[in-house]
């Protein structure tokens, strides 16, 4: 089912529709998190702003068909270790391997050291995240707790680190 799906950069015409996918993720986060959205209704978006313009950032929309189906954020492209800051699948297109799909062709686009994290009270990210890793690094990647930065009453996120190989083109 996961061959309608597209991975593409965000353009800034893009920028409305990450904006509106940040709230769903957000939202999702809330969650494990326990974040309440501000007075507005949004929840902080500043990693919205860096994907776009900051330094070493590349934002990603994922689609499926004509759909969105999520998006994903990458930074440190400009240092020794990529990160994939937020990675996102709507509901709707969940458990039909396009998160895997996706998960997959975004970290193939740079290879290289990876660091992704999630939270440790969701399990389901926990499976996902060791399938992916298990899947590009077979069984070299490692797992850790780290306590969340200027967040001490945060529970620690679990940082997975790999190295994603190079790919030839006609692998993606």
């Amino acid at each position: 089912m996961a061959a309608d799906l597209a991975v593409r950069p965000a353009t800034p015409d893009d920028r409305p529709a990450v904006e509106r996918l940040w709230l769903m993720f957000r939202h999702d986060l809330s969650e494990f998190q326990g974040g309440l959205p501000a007075a507005d209704g949004g929840f902080r978006n500043e990693w919205v702003a860096s994907a776009f313009t900051g330094p070493g950032w590349a934002p990603y929309l994922l689609t499926y068909g004509d759909r969105l189906a999520g998006l994903a954020f990458v930074r440190g492209l400009d240092g020794p270790v990529r990160v994939l800051n937020s990675f996102f699948v709507v509901r709707g297109a969940r458990r039909r391997g396009i998160g895997l799909r996706a998960a997959r062709e975004v970290l193939i686009r740079h290879p290289g050291p990876w660091e992704i994290a999630y939270q440790e009270d969701n399990p389901a990210a926990a499976r996902f995240w060791a399938r992916v890793a298990t899947e590009l690094a077979g069984d070299a990647w490692t797992r850790e707790p780290r306590p969340v930065p200027g967040r001490p009453g945060l529970p620690p996120d679990v940082w997975i680190s790999l190295t994603v190989p190079a790919l030839p083109d006609a692998d993606l």
